[in-house]
């Protein structure tokens, strides 16, 4: 299978589940269930790929602190095949609030550098020898755009809560070809998808969360995948990471958009029952006999 290459999204998350958000008021919680670890979008895909046994490389940047090191051992125990570059500001870490519904709050109480002094050598090589590259909108990524369109490379960018108008995202999107997104922040998505395609992208997947996913292809193909949803709940950080892992993954093997979307579907659904950015049974046949269970 065709090697992929992940740049950027390593963060060290603290996941609180609540009965509801809070609401904007003064108010003291007493008792949360909380869990810490690995998180970002980065470290999401390259370990949904990883357990599809897609070749997959990461690259990313953490700080040489204790929430560093936690990332570097779990993304090494788990078998992802990763390299950093040092972030002087040390590692980003999120708070996410979470309600029962999969709702999420989410708070950088750290961030990551928007410039890095990138190794170029090693992620040379690594773009070099990967067949598709994933680009991630995190902001020390900006300054590897250069070297990823030079690459002349299959790019692939989750935009996540774009609202269709961020300049933030503009580069990131002039710089990919294959585009993921969810419709959270967008009331009209088609429209947003249909100007992709019109500007040249080659495909355009929108996800919407509990109401399933929206692809467009550069032919003008819709294809419509309602979500599975009669799996259990326990975490939803990590879903859209697992939905796109799921599609490129059949994407890799040429299989036709809807089964793609159907196994990021499956895979999504697997993510939200565990605590972890990917589920950890995982396995290309488990995603075959989940898939054969609702869609052959």
């Amino acid at each position: 299978m065709r090697k992929v290459f992940v740049i950027g999204g390593t963060t060290f998350d603290h996941i609180v589940h609540l009965p509801a958000l809070p609401q904007p008021q003064p108010q003291t919680i007493h008792q949360a269930v909380f869990h810490e670890g690995t998180g970002s979008t980065g470290a999401g895909k390259a370990l949904n790929l990883h357990r599809l046994q897609v070749p997959v490389q990461l690259y990313s940047v953490l700080g040489n602190d204790s929430y560093g090191d936690s990332i570097r051992v779990s993304l090494q125990e788990a078998g992802v095949d990763a390299f950093y570059d040092v972030d002087p500001h040390g590692t980003e870490r999120h708070v996410n609030l979470m309600d029962p519904e999969g709702n999420r709050i989410s708070i950088f109480i750290t961030q990551s550098s928007e410039t890095i002094e990138y190794s170029n050598k090693e992620i040379e090589v690594a773009i070099a020898k990967s067949d598709v590259l994933v680009l991630n909108i995190i902001s020390y990524c900006r300054g590897l755009i250069p070297l990823v369109t030079a690459s002349g490379k299959p790019v692939w960018t989750d935009l996540h809560d774009y609202d269709g108008s961020n300049v933030y995202h503009q580069d990131f999107i002039n710089a990919s070809q294959y585009i993921h997104l969810s419709s959270d922040n967008l009331t009209g998505y088609r429209n947003v998808m249909e100007d992709f395609i019109q500007k040249g992208k080659q495909l355009v997947v929108c996800t919407h969360g509990r109401l399933g996913a929206t692809a467009l292809t550069a032919a003008g193909e819709w294809f419509e995948q309602p979500a599975l949803t009669q799996f259990p709940y326990v975490d939803g950080n990590g879903a859209g990471d697992a939905f796109f892992s799921g599609f490129i993954y059949g994407w890799l093997q040429n299989l036709p958009v809807q089964k793609c979307m159907q196994l990021g579907t499956v895979t999504a659904a697997l993510c939200i029952g565990s605590e972890q950015l990917a589920h950890p049974g995982l396995t290309p046949d488990l995603l075959k006999a989940e898939w054969g269970k609702y869609y052959s």
